[in-house]
């Protein structure tokens, strides 16, 4: 199975997140193993990495490609959101470093068959876990167009909304959507060229809506940043790569909130919230790939990484 995908910011991620090399490493989002493969060139041999995806097609993959590791290693196929359950059931209280890339590999988009791109016609599912119920034929083609429009508008920012979901109303009265594909051109179609976003492929944002849709992205990132504090040694590194503002915005939101001490109002004379920080940043402004790696990889052109440390 091929399963490539170029790793954006590497050496920045591995720099945020390992201050030691001995320690216990996750990376909830293993994907095709890119950043993992780096990590694990660091350790040392009392070092341990812990590799989490929802995606058996990334776990299977990532498990030949770690192997190089030995026991060093642990792949599991589970969701970044059970790493508060899954660390004790592997001997572990807490680590030393949780990196998370957020972003979809280039192996789902082009390869997984899975209607991830509007440019194939595949089968309209967009699932990273198979054992997901919801589809994105489900959500295009069975619900209401104003939540299906409120998908387009609070998941992709999607200020064409109203014309995109019209013209799914006018194709779903024909019959069924059943492919990306068709999803995608009529997405196009929907939108007038004097209208369309640039380079950008008119459904990009109406896509990524649904993926996030789909996959409960931003409920799974929301639920980890309330968790993760407690899974880190003091010293330990939290580093996020994020490639959606909405997603970025709630990780620059958590950091922000986890270095504040007080939070009293201004007039009162003393302290009564007791609150005591968690984590300093390690940057204020998110780090972004330079020109080159963009060029290089426009995937990347997006991405954003915030990083923190617990103390």
């Amino acid at each position: 199975m091929e399963y490539y995908h170029r790793p954006v910011l590497i050496h920045e991620v591995v720099k945020n997140l390992m201050n030691v090399h001995d320690g216990v490493y996750v990376d909830g989002t293993v994907g095709g193993g890119g950043h993992s493969k780096s990590i694990g060139e660091k350790l040392t041999s009392k070092g341990h990495l812990i590799c989490l995806d929802r995606d058996s097609d990334a776990v299977s993959f990532s498990s030949k490609r770690l192997a190089f590791l030995g026991d060093r290693v642990t792949v599991v196929n589970a969701n970044y959101t059970d790493l508060k359950e899954i660390l004790p059931g592997l001997g572990f209280e807490r680590v030393n470093g949780i990196f998370l890339d957020l972003g979809v590999s280039s192996y789902q988009i082009e390869k997984s068959g899975r209607g991830f791109s509007f440019n194939l016609d595949e089968p309209l599912d967009m699932r990273m876990d198979s054992d997901n119920d919801v589809t994105a034929h489900h959500l295009v083609n069975t619900l209401s167009l104003k939540d299906l429009g409120k998908i387009l508008r609070d998941y992709g920012e999607e200020r064409r909304a109203r014309s995109i979901i019209k013209s799914i109303g006018r194709e779903r009265r024909k019959g069924a959507i059943n492919s990306s594909l068709h999803l995608g051109n009529l997405i196009r179609s929907a939108i007038p060229i004097r209208n369309r976003p640039g380079a950008k492929h008119p459904a990009t944002r109406s896509f990524q809506a649904l993926r996030i849709a789909v996959n409960r992205e931003l409920e799974n990132l929301k639920t980890f940043l309330d968790n993760v504090p407690p899974l880190l040694k003091k010293g330990g590194r939290l580093v996020i790569l994020a490639y959606h503002s909405l997603e970025d915005r709630l990780v620059k939101q958590a950091m922000i909130n986890w270095e504040k001490d007080c939070i009293c109002p201004p007039d009162f004379p003393t302290c009564v919230c007791n609150k005591i920080p968690l984590f300093k940043r390690l940057h204020k402004k998110g780090v972004k790939p330079d020109q080159k790696e963009i060029e290089s990889n426009p995937r990347a052109r997006s991405a954003i990484l915030r990083s923190a440390e617990r103390i």
